[in-house]
């Protein structure tokens, strides 16, 4: 795989920001699109316009067509049974938030243990206390290691026959760190629990099998994936999700509705009340040819070897602190000594270069680092060394800079 020439395939990244060439360093944010996604999501309106389902005409046909397709396709890309088991939702929130208001609703009660991670995105740590509050169980996290991994062993005295739910990033957006699911997936099954994988981070850099991986849920966004925003995916276990309630209601997802009762469509159209994210889909699509064309492999290994580069120059700055273990996905996050994360990131963008500063929706997290906010540098399949060494370059001066002013 070849940065130079994959990034040619990128308009938004052909362009000056500032003066200067733009270096994209906020992939774990959101990834830029290419021609192939762009171009596609146009010619769905340009040309074929138009409900799904609904409709037995032309356009309508082309339109279901396109989005089942894309429905299919994810099937394909994460290894699930079935197109039953894959859901299309805004984002990995929404499915995080279907899973805990309707099969958490339904399977936790007063007593009941939820297992998380301090180190989970808001999206999956608020949701769980909102169950929590709601039925009276309890929040119960595994401990970090002082790398900010965590323990096999830690998993196995955490998680206990009261448990009902293990939840876990994949990767982590602030650290990298590349957490053990499969193994944890055997401990929480054999405490009777359900295993809910936030694969954000993993999906768009990872080949991702959710049967190799055993777990029961599986969420993820396709903007983070080369996709649209607002569309999303969330897998379950068919078993699991025949028995759920849907959270959403109205067109799209019924089959009989009458004054006082109404029965639902069979899955996976239940979950997706109202006019779906037909384009988003479509895109979502078009991003998943791209990204196998590619290769998953070739893209896993070219972000560890810039992450494994990164660690290696930004080391040599004076007064730099890294976060997280050595063995890591494409994220580096830092801070330099005495310089605030935002006015790292306002330097760093006047010489073009866009990184993200801030708590990074993982402020229990930042409480275990002992900071209030990090600079967060990820990487993805068109990034190269030339834009690490542009950052590092870019560090320097910021450190020369805040030294010259204090």
């Amino acid at each position: 795989m070849n940065a130079v020439e994959l990034r040619k395939q990128f308009p938004i990244l052909n362009q000056q920001v500032n003066g200067n060439d733009l270096v994209y360093l906020d992939s774990a944010a959101t990834s830029q699109k290419p021609l192939a996604v762009i171009e596609k999501v146009e010619d769905y309106y340009r040309r074929y316009n138009s409900n799904v389902h609904r409709g037995v005409h032309t356009l309508g046909t082309l339109a279901t067509d396109g989005y089942e397709g894309a429905r299919d396709k994810v099937r394909s890309f994460i290894g699930a049974n079935s197109t039953e088991e894959i859901i299309f939702l805004r984002g990995t929130t929404t499915a995080l938030n279907v899973i805990a208001q309707s099969y958490g609703a339904a399977n936790v009660s007063e007593g009941d243990e939820i297992v998380l991670t301090p180190m989970e995105h808001h999206s999956n740590i608020i949701p769980w206390q909102q169950l929590a509050k709601a039925t009276g169980a309890t929040l119960k996290y595994i401990p970090l290691q002082e790398d900010g991994t965590i323990d096999l062993q830690d998993a196995e005295e955490t998680i206990t026959d009261k448990t009902k739910i293990v939840t876990m990033m994949h990767v982590s957006n602030v650290l990298g760190t590349i957490n053990p699911i499969k193994e944890v997936a055997e401990i929480a099954h054999r405490h009777g629990a359900v295993m809910v994988v936030d694969g954000a981070q993993s999906a768009p850099h990872v080949k991702i099998d959710v049967q190799e991986l055993n777990c029961d849920f599986f969420a993820f966004s396709g903007h983070k994936m080369l996709a649209p925003t607002g569309i999303g995916v969330l897998f379950g276990k068919k078993e699991l999700l025949e028995k759920m309630e849907p959270v959403e209601f109205g067109g799209e997802m019924i089959d009989f509705v009458g004054l006082y009762e109404s029965t639902w469509k069979e899955l996976p159209w239940k979950f997706e009340g109202g006019t779906p994210i037909i384009a988003g889909a479509i895109g979502l699509g078009a991003a998943i040819d791209f990204l196998q064309e590619v290769g998953l492999e070739n893209i896993e290994k070219h972000e560890h070897d810039l992450a494994t580069y990164a660690l290696e120059q930004l080391s040599e700055i004076d007064g730099i602190s890294i976060y997280g273990p050595k063995h890591r996905a494409g994220v580096v996050t830092f801070n330099l000594d005495d310089v605030h994360p935002h006015d790292v990131a306002t330097v760093l963008d006047a010489d073009g270069i866009a990184v993200r500063a801030g708590h990074h929706c993982a402020q229990p997290l930042m409480k275990w680092l002992n900071v209030t906010a990090t600079a967060r540098a990820s990487f993805y399949l068109y990034n190269t060394k030339e834009d690490v060494d542009r950052l590092v370059t870019g560090l320097v001066k910021t450190k020369e800079y805040f030294g010259d002013v204090f």
